[in-house]
């Protein structure tokens, strides 16, 4: 049975039954079509939103750099686009990042590869280009963002640009830690939930995952006081 059945049957009935349109006619298709193709992809849009953020939940940016900052050149270069695929970070997080990457001794080639991938390879792009032309050109879109940030990073890094790069920077490398704030399972459904819902509802936060651990950290370390705040 064709797992999108309910929602033909549903397409036809408002097309036809509803709108009272007559079958086979350019009108009634070109209806039929936005009707069924809309509610389509929107579906499969919250689905696989939902999925990658929670395999987001367990890529945030401290697991990253430690992941990047031991692997060798070229390999280095797939691992960080491929992880750049499924990481929440856009273009606006790109400094904040490059920083952070470097100061955990990341090198500046891999670097480049894993923020080039990361805001170019988009989820939401994926699902429109996959339910509106097929998973052919879906994977064109994945293998040539991938090739894009592979090879891009290879030759920053052949390029040996460490001396553009501010020297405060280089200054303050540090050892990257194996201290990560662990969310449990119901955080990470609540932290895709929301996740999912901001892509409908605007970008009401500029990184969420980042405004999560950020206020883990605070309750961590004592500075918030759910308990506190309740009993005032």
């Amino acid at each position: 049975m064709d797992i999108f059945y309910p929602i033909e049957f549903l397409a036809n009935w408002l097309t036809y039954t509803v709108f009272g349109l007559q079958v086979k006619t350019v009108l009634a298709d070109a209806v039929n079509f936005f009707i069924f193709d809309t509610i389509k992809i929107f579906i499969l849009l919250s689905v696989i939103i939902f999925i990658v953020s929670i395999i987001r939940s367990y890529l945030p940016p401290e697991r990253i750099r430690n992941l990047l900052s031991r692997k060798n050149k070229y390999f280095g270069n797939v691992l960080a686009s491929l992880l750049g695929i499924i990481t929440p970070f856009c273009s606006c997080s790109a400094v904040p990042l490059f920083i952070g990457f470097v100061d955990a001794g990341v090198p500046l080639g891999i670097t480049f590869s894993f923020l080039i991938a990361s805001p170019m390879i988009n989820e939401v792009a994926l699902v429109l280009l996959l339910g509106m032309f097929g998973w052919k050109v879906a994977l064109i879109y994945i293998f040539s963002g991938l090739i894009i940030a592979i090879f891009s990073g290879i030759v920053i890094g052949k390029l040996k640009v460490e001396y553009l790069v501010e020297k405060f920077v280089f200054n303050n490398i540090i050892q990257t830690s194996e201290n990560e704030i662990k969310m449990q399972w119901q955080e990470r459904v609540e932290y895709a939930r929301d996740y999912t819902a901001d892509i409908y509802n605007g970008p009401q936060k500029l990184d969420n995952m980042l405004s999560y651990r950020k206020r883990r950290k605070m309750e961590v370390q004592g500075y918030y006081e759910d308990e506190i705040c309740v009993g005032i």
